[in-house]
């Protein structure tokens, strides 16, 4: 199978290389990180209850210092897949990380908001 060329390409409306991608998106997965632990914490503090049983358990047992440690893993299985994909596609670790902790951190103070 073959293409006459019809099909359009998808490019970045900006030169980025995939480096510099990546180490935006890992700036991305600091910045969720922290806003998902925070919110979680302060939505905790109000009387809320985590949703997650293994983050429940792990908030339970160890509290903050646990709730890193549990993020943390996460961040060290994505680092050892890393290099397993080509250079071009090693954002999506990063990017697999940030969406989901964003997401949470997006749910965590609509949730507060109608507490508060």
């Amino acid at each position: 199978m073959s293409s006459d060329g019809a099909y359009s390409r998808f490019e970045l409306p900006l030169e980025v290389s995939p480096a510099a991608l990546e180490r935006a998106l890992w700036v991305f997965v600091a910045l969720s990180l922290l806003g998902d632990v925070l919110t979680t914490f302060a939505g905790l503090r109000l009387g809320l209850v985590e949703s997650n049983p293994v983050a429940r358990s792990v908030i339970d047992g160890y509290g903050f210092v646990g709730m890193f440690v549990l993020k943390g893993l996460a961040i060290v299985i994505g680092l050892v897949c890393r290099p397993l994909l080509p250079l071009a596609y090693r954002a999506v670790v990063p990017a697999g990380l940030a969406v989901p902790w964003t997401l949470a951190v997006c749910i965590n103070l609509y949730v507060i908001s109608t507490v508060a």
